[in-house]
């Protein structure tokens, strides 16, 4: 099923808020390589209340927790290709 980038971030941050796990395939900064990551929201594991450094949103990032890893990490929302929840694969068209 095709779906625009902000309908894609739209999903994942409701997916995130209700902790639901999903799947999100995008293309790293880092490297450009292409990077599937099963993750979810509303993790509370290692949270210290600090606070990170840098707002994530102003460099259109959502925190997520890898579910992989063990460890959050950001998605780069500039570059999602593909978002898989409740079993269904929605893929973001480039237009």
């Amino acid at each position: 099923m095709q779906i625009t980038l902000s309908e894609a971030i739209d999903k994942i941050e409701e997916a995130k808020e209700s902790g639901r796990v999903f799947g999100v395939t995008f293309v790293k900064r880092t490297n450009g390589e292409e990077r599937d990551m099963n993750c979810r929201g509303g993790v509370k594991k290692g949270v210290t209340g600090e606070g990170m450094k840098y707002d994530p949103a102003s460099k259109n990032l959502v925190t997520v927790f890898d579910m992989q890893k063990g460890e959050f990490r950001h998605i780069n929302c500039d570059t999602i290709t593909r978002v898989t929840m409740n079993g269904v694969t929605f893929t973001v068209s480039k237009a």
